[in-house]
């Protein structure tokens, strides 16, 4: 029998109580502690101003007006009325906007408990505003005994731990991907055979395609090729392609106007990005990992006025380096793995991730499934 087994049989055997969130939590408007976007700042040292959902932190203020100083001793809980997201917070933080509540306990209870039980809450159709005090706080989460509660927590607590040490690899990985693909790419005067690298605008190295845009109507859930059109994710799929697997593309228009993406599929390119045509000179791949390095400069010179767009005269006079075929192999192996290690969601550290978190929620599940007390 395992320790948490123990404990249950010890202190719960015939179930546990369950009280609605509002009974166990207090909550707070963060008024006090609102920031202006305008005062943020680009130091990451300075104070972490939150949002809930997807984006979590927004930017970075300095330490004036309102801080809520959360610490390891005194964390809080946003909650984002809109989302239902929370978040476990145990730092000084601002926050930006007012729909979020400030949870804290109200009664005695292993806190980050009640957080963990809290993710395990999953409902829908909630009305779009004070979603806490109309409905969620009314949310029954069964309440075991304090020493259940510490030993799930620690549980819990092991699982998210181990992925944030996977995370923080993972970062530290991308950022060595980043450096060496700066290193590889940059032929600076120590690298042999410097004389064989020529230099060449795109438009002498190969056509720059623009394609044709489909209505919504042509559009499909399902088809056999991808359509691409203001951002290297699929907008849809298409019965027909119009460019062949390997192509390098180039975003043209919309926020994600001067992104660089690459294909390793057959496709079909709207009038949304611009496609690098083939040539016996460099390897599609290699093409793509050198424009990769040029992002910043293809959206700094991004049309803002009205839809962002990137004429293709930029992406023409764009000077690439090109080795020797060999070379540029050499080069596509080396990046080509440290890309699967950091990014590939099959294989190396993502996957491992993504397996972590699965198991922490297989039991997150499993530990909080209480029968209730009668």
């Amino acid at each position: 029998m395992s320790k948490i087994e123990e404990l249950i049989s010890k202190y719960c055997p015939n179930g546990v109580e369950y009280k609605e969130l509002g009974m166990v939590l207090d909550y707070e408007q963060p008024s006090k502690y609102l920031v202006n976007s305008s005062y943020y700042c680009n130091d990451e040292n300075l104070i972490p101003v939150l949002t809930a959902g997807q984006t979590f932190i927004l930017g970075y203020t300095d330490e004036k007006y309102g801080i809520y100083n959360a610490s390891k001793d005194n964390p809080v809980i946003i909650f984002d009325d809109f989302t239902t997201a929370s978040r476990w917070i145990d730092f000084n933080f601002k926050i930006k906007s007012s729909a979020i509540k400030l949870l804290t306990p109200k009664i005695e209870c292993v806190f980050k408990y009640v957080y963990y039980a809290m993710m395990e809450i999953k409902i829908n159709n909630l009305e779009h505003s004070r979603q806490w005090i109309s409905k969620y706080s009314k949310i029954l989460i069964p309440l075991p005994p304090i020493p259940v509660q510490e030993e799930i927590v620690k549980i819990l607590d092991s699982f998210t731990e181990l992925e944030a040490e996977l995370e923080a690899e993972l970062e530290a990985r991308k950022k060595q991907y980043e450096y060496y693909k700066k290193q590889l790419l940059s032929f600076n005067n120590e690298y042999k055979n410097l004389n064989h690298i020529k230099y060449m605008p795109i438009i002498d190295l190969a056509p720059v395609y623009r394609g044709k845009r489909l209505t919504k109507s042509e559009l499909t859930a399902e088809g056999n090729y991808p359509v691409y059109h203001g951002g290297i994710e699929p907008l849809g799929y298409y019965y027909s392609k119009n460019r062949d697997a390997h192509t390098v593309m180039i975003i043209n228009v919309g926020a994600s106007a001067g992104t660089v993406g690459y294909s390793d599929t057959d496709f079909w390119s709207s009038d949304g990005c611009f496609c690098i045509g083939k040539s016996d000179l460099f390897i599609p791949k290699y093409l793509y990992y050198v424009l990769s390095l040029k992002e910043k400069e293809f959206r700094s010179k991004v049309r803002k006025a009205g839809i962002p767009t990137l004429d293709n005269s930029v992406v023409e006079k764009i000077v690439v380096p090109i080795p020797p075929l060999a070379e540029q192999e050499r080069i596509v192996a080396i990046l080509d793995k440290f890309d699967a290690l950091v990014n590939d969601i099959s294989v190396g550290l993502p996957a491992e991730i993504n397996a972590r978190r699965k198991q922490y929620e297989y039991w997150r599940n499993k530990l909080l499934d209480f029968k209730k007390a009668e």
